[in-house]
Formats: C-alpha cells, sequence, structure tokens
C-alpha cells in the first residue's frame, strides 16, 4: 500500500494505518454496547451524543486530535454516517464511515474488549 490515503480503504488498510498512528478510529456508539460486544482492536469510543463535546477542537477537552484521516463506525452505519458528516463539518477530513462493527469484523478485523 502505498503512503498516499485512499478515499475508500479497506479494513485491512484501516487497521494497518490504525496501528501506525496514521489514522483514527472511532467508535461512536454507546458504552453499553460496546461492553457487550467489544470494540475493533485501536478505536476510541466516543459515543454519537458526544462527538460534538468530545471531538470539537474549539471545545476544551477536545479528545480527538487533529491531523490525520479519520474512520468511523457503529453498530450498523447509520450513527456512523452522522458522525461522519459532523467531524467533516468541525474540519477533520478525510473522514470514512466504515459502516457497522460487523463490517469491521466481517473485513477481517480485530475485535477487543471493552
Amino acid at each position: 500500500m502505498s503512503s498516499a490515503f485512499n478515499p475508500a480503504p479497506t479494513v485491512a488498510e484501516v487497521a494497518e494505518q490504525v496501528a501506525q498512528g496514521r489514522m483514527l478510529l472511532l467508535d461512536v456508539r454507546e458504552v453499553a454496547e460496546a461492553r457487550a460486544s467489544g470494540v475493533a482492536q485501536g478505536a476510541k469510543l466516543i459515543p454519537l451524543s458526544l462527538v460534538p463535546v468530545k471531538c470539537d477542537p474549539r471545545q476544551p477537552g477536545c479528545e480527538l486530535p487533529q491531523g490525520l484521516p479519520v474512520a468511523v463506525y457503529c453498530a450498523a452505519g447509520g450513527r456512523s454516517g452522522m458522525a461522519a458528516d459532523a467531524l467533516t463539518r468541525m474540519g477533520y477530513g478525510p473522514v470514512v464511515n466504515l459502516g457497522g462493527l460487523r463490517d469491521w469484523v466481517a473485513g477481517g478485523g480485530a475485535v477487543v474488549a471493552y
């Protein structure tokens, strides 16, 4: 894989870039969901309802660094789509909606306990 970011990366490419610190992986499900099914390896959990506060670089305590591509997932893809739109409006980019955790697993992505 080249060092250039692919706007539609595969799960394997996302996993590789996250492991190398070249991409952020964001889980926007609720904490109870993450505890029940685990999270994608390397993912940061910030529920969708908290994205406007915890991911806005203009807010004190922003937990998501800027300057790297972001891949987002949830349970089925709906919330991650809303989060991707919000992150794009906040200046993150490129932002990719990976869909749901099932898509991550189907693509060979590892899941760890939360």
